[in-house]
């Protein structure tokens, strides 16, 4: 890593830290090493299943952290506490590039304690806020598990079966309706939960018009956690950030852990969500700590290059298509592009492409 890119990351890092201080949070600080027992049993919270591991001298199996959030948990966190803490700290990963171990420097927040609707809005604000602090083209993506479990729950018609919410949630990660509805097909959905998954797919965008758009499918069970979303739309309309703030039901995660808000945030010109949080109560519970959690970590490591000479990026424009993209308005954005002497690459995700600037046309008819 050259000198100019280590000292962007340690400002990015000294920055965030000094605007999580502002609002309370206090630095943590933790071991390299933890009981590998603790990852082996929670492996489908990590991202990748590999850990380094070692014998300590009295013959424990250690491991070199690959996760903040299971260790503050485990270490730091007693029944019925309150915790708002920030850290910057390494973690150990298989590099998406070369498959091989990296040391990975990751800036985040931890709030463990009763969560009502201002803990949640915080913590989503600060979300926003440090993508701010990186860049001011950035996007937050914010989902809700118990919003779609509750959908799913009331429409689709079928028992709950988790080879169809496997291939279901699969197909809403990548926007896919055609698949989405080929699974449908297969497990027997019936035709009212296929339109409600139809209109869960195309609610992307701004805040409360894609909201507005699932709006009639959120009875019954769904009330409850609706209101509560758009109660936090509106007030993080009212912020500075509103712009960069949209609705995207493709933020999935594991519904292991998960029940509830879920956020990831890009910024132009890195390919990778560059932060990704939510809330984590599941996962509390699962370690015998019954109380509420929400958090976010910044991936320092994904912006190496950030900002680098133009010549490193592969086009000038990215155009992010989806199933329900008119053909004629991908012609038509990737033509105007190429007229006005740029590069460009139409796709339907943002993997493996380094971009100046994106243009973003899903749902688009």
């Amino acid at each position: 890593m050259s000198e100019s890119i280590l000292k962007k990351e340690e400002k990015i890092a000294l920055e965030l830290r000094a605007l999580y201080a502002k609002y309370g949070y206090l630095p943590y600080k933790m071991s390299k090493f933890e009981e590998y027992d603790l990852y082996a049993s929670n492996k489908d919270f990590l991202t990748g299943d590999r850990v380094i591991t070692f014998n300590d001298t009295d013959g424990k199996l250690l491991a070199l952290k690959p996760d903040v959030t299971l260790s503050i948990i485990k270490n730091d966190v007693a029944a019925g506490d309150t915790r708002k803490v920030y850290y910057n700290e390494n973690v150990y990963r298989i590099s998406g590039e070369t498959k091989q171990f990296k040391e990975l420097m990751q800036v985040g927040l931890e709030r463990i304690g009763e969560m009502g609707i201002y803990e949640v809005y915080e913590a989503v604000y600060l979300a926003a806020a440090s993508l701010a602090q990186i860049s001011k083209n950035f996007v937050l993506d914010i989902s809700h598990l118990g919003v779609l479990s509750a959908l799913m729950d009331e429409w689709i018609g079928i028992k709950r079966d988790p080879a169809f919410e496997k291939a279901a949630m699969e197909c809403l990660a990548e926007k896919n309706a055609h698949g989405l509805m080929a699974v449908c097909e297969k497990y027997g959905v019936v035709k009212a939960g296929q339109e409600m998954l139809l209109a869960v797919v195309g609610a992307y965008g701004k805040m409360q018009v894609a909201l507005a758009k699932i709006e009639p499918y959120c009875k019954g069970k769904a009330a409850r956690p609706f209101a509560r979303l758009q109660t936090l739309f509106s007030m993080l309309e009212k912020t500075e950030y509103a712009e960069n703030i949209r609705l995207d039901f493709s933020v999935v995660n594991n519904r292991n852990y998960y029940d509830n808000i879920l956020f990831k945030g890009f910024i132009e010109g890195v390919s990778e969500s560059v932060l990704s949080g939510g809330r984590y109560d599941k996962l509390m519970e699962r370690l015998g700590k019954k109380t509420g959690a929400i958090g976010f970590a910044v991936y320092l490591d994904l912006l190496e290059g950030f900002n680098e000479d133009k010549r490193l990026l592969d086009v000038d424009v990215m155009v992010l298509y989806d199933d329900k993209t008119d053909v004629e308005t991908i012609v038509k954005a990737v033509n105007e592009t190429v007229q006005a002497g740029k590069s460009v690459s139409a796709q339907k995700t943002l993997s493996g492409v380094r971009y100046q600037t994106l243009l973003d046309i899903r749902g688009c008819v």
